[in-house]
């Protein structure tokens, strides 16, 4: 099973947020945690991101 994995820059455009606000949105519980690709690698799972982005169309946000 082969699952599409976001880097960091490409949430940043599909979702229009900075890093930072990504980041600060994490340690608040409001947007996805990301999985960790190795060392130093962070990537998050387009079914999280596409969730995020469709429960921020229901609320009207």
């Amino acid at each position: 099973m082969n699952e599409r994995i976001y880097r960091r820059p490409d949430v940043e455009t599909l979702v229009g947020l900075s890093r930072s606000t990504l980041y600060a949105m994490i340690a608040d519980g409001t947007f996805p945690k990301p999985v960790k690709l190795g060392k130093r690698a962070v990537g998050w799972r387009a079914r999280d991101i596409e969730a995020w982005v469709a429960s921020r169309r229901t609320e009207g946000v």
